[in-house]
């Protein structure tokens, strides 16, 4: 049951990943609207009224291709297949070990806080095995806001990987990894102890039966529940992960918390859930997509 519960969370994650990519890349570009990046705050108030209107998802899809090409909207998906691999395949992996260990074996029954228990421990360990792509993933979907002089170029998550290495030291892979750990245990413990709990009471009430209705239903509900819990988390490690740090000058944000406070001060609370409609958007498909192919995926591993 171990090595099959990797198996299965790996494949599901991978699909549900690159098939909602765009979305997710969509996102990040509406986190970062607003940012003076490495402004004082002072600056930032001044030039406030100077910065283009925040423009919704729809514009910010529509202007990449336009600028880009359709291709763009798949920037860093090499990146997204290593982050599923590492933080997806570990995070679900861990968290079937836990609840199949943790389920009475008497009644099969699993309290929803021993669930929501296994996914912060899940999600815990799974980003901190996977920061490095995450980061990569964050620049490599970023870089193409930035001019064209400022642009990193990476050509593959290997190649961010390798650039950050040599160019910032091999900390910079784990830039970010307090704020990931923390998204990554809200998201599990939210995204998939909710998933198991919307099933158990569809199938408890005999609403559905257990097929691909409840599935999808199950899970758009636990994806709702993810984005509202993790958005302000997200948007602050999107902002700390894509900062540039020049050599003899002081980092735009010192940690989490100042990045946090830089960003209400001059953009206003609402700031936090920047990027709330595309997360949300994103969010309910990717969770859809993850729990049918899992359901799937068991299926087929069922006999193995």
């Amino acid at each position: 049951m171990g090595l099959k519960g990797f198996a299965e969370g790996g494949v599901a994650s991978i699909v549900a990943g690159c098939s909602t990519h765009p979305l997710d890349l969509i996102k990040v570009r509406m986190q970062l609207q607003g940012e003076a990046t490495a402004a004082p705050i002072i600056h930032q108030f001044q030039t406030a009224a100077l910065q283009p209107p925040r423009v919704g998802p729809i514009s910010v899809g529509l202007s990449i291709i336009r600028h880009d090409g359709a291709a763009a909207l798949f920037s860093g998906v090499s990146a997204t297949v290593l982050r599923q691999t590492l933080y997806s395949t570990t995070r679900m992996g861990l968290y079937e070990i836990l609840k199949t260990k943790w389920t009475d074996p008497d009644t099969n029954n699993l309290p929803l806080a021993r669930k929501i228990a296994a996914g912060l421990i899940g999600g815990g360990v799974g980003a901190a095995v996977g920061n490095p792509a995450d980061v990569a993933m964050v620049r490599m979907q970023a870089d193409g806001r930035l001019p064209i002089s400022l642009r990193r170029n990476y050509k593959s998550v290997v190649d961010a990987i390798s650039q950050m290495s040599k160019n910032e030291g091999i900390g910079s892979l784990w830039r970010g990894s307090s704020l990931t750990v923390n998204r990554a245990m809200v998201v599990t413990a939210s995204q998939l102890a909710s998933y198991d709990q919307f099933k158990e009471m569809i199938l408890e009430r005999n609403l559905m039966r257990d097929g691909l209705g409840t599935h999808v239903t199950a899970s758009f509900a636990a994806g709702f529940v993810a984005a509202v819990a993790s958005n302000p988390v997200d948007v602050v490690k999107t902002r700390v992960m894509n900062m540039k740090v020049e050599a003899g000058k002081a980092a735009p944000y010192s940690g989490a918390m100042d990045c946090a406070v830089k960003m209400i001060k001059a953009e206003g609370p609402l700031a936090l859930y920047k990027g709330f409609i595309p997360t949300i958007s994103r969010q309910g498909p990717f969770t859809v997509v993850l729990f049918v192919t899992l359901e799937q995926v068991r299926k087929l591993f069922k006999d193995l």
